[in-house]
């Protein structure tokens, strides 16, 4: 019997049959990309059942990593109270264009000036209606008073 680099186990009968494996190797779950509350909590039960007797951690290590861990999470929420408000900013900022003549550039590269009469937030980005034309929101490059 061999066992290979993914961890598949195959047999010469296994081997005969088609090339299938004794066992399956799909994994069981998705690894996370980055550390939360519940993976620092994991490593701290952790490191409590493993440490030795004779030698406890120390409660200023413990309160410190603790502290860290609020931190974390604190800077986390932030993170997305300010992705929220950028949002919001864009928002807005699409809403004050209509009625307003902006400037951008088509696919051809030709810069086209027209007059906002719609604003879409079905995207991550607000399209504003320029003509018959939806235009990213970032994708105007200038803004100006409507003439006439």
């Amino acid at each position: 019997m061999t066992i290979d680099a993914v961890g598949t186990v195959s047999t010469a009968a296994a081997d005969t049959t088609a090339g299938a494996s004794l066992y399956s190797t799909t994994a069981v779950r998705t690894p996370k990309q980055t550390l939360d509350s519940e993976t620092f909590m994991s490593l701290l039960v952790a490191q409590l059942r493993n440490q030795d007797p004779s030698s406890p951690m120390d409660t200023n290590q413990m309160i410190s990593q603790t502290t860290q861990l609020a931190m974390m999470e604190k800077l986390t929420a932030l993170s997305t109270t300010a992705d929220e408000n950028f949002s919001l900013q864009m928002r807005t900022a699409a809403a004050a264009l209509v009625g307003q003549s902006v400037t951008y550039t088509d696919a051809a590269g030709a810069s086209v000036t027209g007059l906002v009469s719609a604003v879409s937030y079905a995207g991550t980005v607000p399209q504003v209606t320029v003509g018959t034309v939806s235009v990213a929101l970032d994708a105007i490059s200038g803004v100006a008073a409507p003439t006439g």
